[in-house]
């Protein structure tokens, strides 16, 4: 029977009884295959509540330490010690224009702002004005302001478990910017691996800069290693710890072999892209692969698009000790695109909590909005099989229909729903298959309950012919 002390760690029961026992697979007291106590029987020798243990349980299933299995129990899972911390041609992209008479966008192209703190970001940047004249106007460093890629290390190692040194921050004006920088600093004779599925603008900004990309397919643990040496790519741009769009949350053991595969050969590297990482509903956060990585292979990049407004365009990437150097000496005359008025009030937003709670108060209300958009679409015809994937993760869920439910059934209710919506087909560049076609990518970032109210209204009681 598993012992541990839980209640001196300063820690929550969950997170410490998560951390012990992830910290015992990794160690090796834990052995590959062994079977874990049951969920009451842990419970009851630990003194406390089966909750308690079922969610540390299925963090670590989460995050790939454990295997459940229906009616046996949970089984740990084979991991290896290498990444242990410690150190044809292209079908186009065929999302369709929005149609003249929808008003509900489920595509995420836009962020609802009647959440944003106004009065603390006035009240911040009033402060700025007052308080850090001299700084504001002084040049901005390469590298961007020392205070905000400080408040951004310290951020970083509360919430993702990375421990980066603030020189090794980049902020930029967004991701896009940086991604541009990266195929200038990495050389544009790199071949990129993009997802497939996948965001079709990372393939745009990659191929605009001048590299070549190569089609990376997926499978239930996200991007397949064994396509990354057939398509001879040297840097992989991935989501890992939620991909865009299938909701993918690539366990441990997957990672340990892009790990693998990026130490395998000089030159090759992992841009992880960590785009709405704060909103996960169930569970802790899925630690970083940055956090994982003890070769100084991964790139690891993010944008405060998501958590805050598309307006503040402030994106920042993490370089590894070798690339950060490179960086320097070949990019270090770029001047930070980022003003430094925004800047000072980010850091002041970070420093003092406000982010955090931010975070907590939109995790909330977008599990809220969430929840009733799905109550809402279960409304549609057709839907009585549909199944929901993806939703415990980001600001985004799949909803795929089943027989006879058809693409072209379902772009009709959408349409006399008033919805604008993509398909998972649509972001694929090669042949979908019958459930792809039939499955929606649907994103709440940009609704509120009024869009919801609508849908309601507009679904009740409507029928395939």
């Amino acid at each position: 029977m598993l012992t541990y002390e839980l209640k001196k760690s300063g820690f929550s029961l969950f997170e410490t009884l998560y951390m012990c026992i992830r910290d015992d697979i990794n160690s090796g007291r834990l052995k590959a295959g062994e079977k874990l106590p049951s969920k009451r029987a842990l419970a009851e020798h630990l003194q406390i509540s089966k909750t308690t243990v079922e969610n540390a349980y299925y963090q670590l299933v989460t995050e790939g330490y454990l295997k459940a299995e229906p009616k046996r129990g949970f089984f740990v899972e084979r991991i290896e010690p290498t990444a242990v911390p410690g150190g044809i041609k292209a079908a186009p992209i065929k999302i369709k224009e929005e149609a003249e008479n929808t008003d509900i966008d489920l595509t995420g192209s836009r962020i609802g702002t009647e959440q944003f703190p106004f009065s603390v970001w006035a009240r911040l940047m009033r402060r700025v004005l007052t308080e850090n004249r001299s700084e504001v106007l002084a040049p901005i460093p390469y590298k961007g302001t020392v205070v905000l890629r400080e408040a951004i290390a310290a951020y970083l190692y509360r919430f993702r478990g990375i421990a980066v040194d603030p020189e090794q921050i980049i902020i930029g004006a967004g991701t896009e910017y940086l991604y541009g920088l990266l195929i200038r600093l990495l050389g544009e004779e790199k071949c990129c691996g993009v997802e497939n599925p996948g965001y079709p603008k990372i393939r745009q900004i990659y191929t605009v800069n001048g590299a070549t990309c190569a089609d990376v397919p997926l499978d239930e643990y996200g991007a397949r290693p064994d396509a990354l040496e057939k398509e001879g790519v040297n840097v992989l741009h991935i989501t890992a710890s939620h991909h865009f769009p299938t909701g993918i949350v690539m366990p441990l053991r997957r990672r340990q072999e892009i790990l693998d595969w990026a130490s395998g050969s000089p030159g090759r590297y992992i841009i992880e892209d960590d785009y709405d990482c704060e909103f996960r509903f169930a569970g802790k956060p899925v630690p970083a692969l940055q956090s994982i990585d003890s070769g100084g292979k991964v790139i690891y990049i993010n944008t405060f698009t998501k958590s805050l407004t598309p307006s503040i365009r402030i994106g920042y990437m993490i370089l590894p000790p070798e690339l950060i150097k490179r960086y320097s000496e070949k990019l270090g005359f770029y001047s930070c695109a980022v003003c430094s008025f925004e800047q000072f009030a980010l850091a002041s937003f970070l420093n003092e909590g406000y982010f955090e709670r931010h975070i907590a108060r939109m995790k909330k209300h977008y599990r809220t909005l969430r929840d009733g958009l799905i109550e809402t679409l279960k409304l549609m015809p057709g839907s009585e099989n549909a199944e929901i994937t993806g939703k415990d993760s980001g600001l985004h869920f799949i909803m795929k229909f089943k027989e006879p439910s058809s693409r072209e059934k379902i772009e009709e209710v959408l349409r006399f729903a008033g919805i604008r919506a993509a398909f998972l087909s649509d972001y694929l560049r090669t042949a979908a298959s019958p459930e792809e076609d039939r499955s929606i990518v649907v994103n709440y970032s940009g609704i509120n309950t009024s869009d919801i109210n609508k849908i309601r209204d507009r679904l009740t009681g409507l029928r395939f012919n």
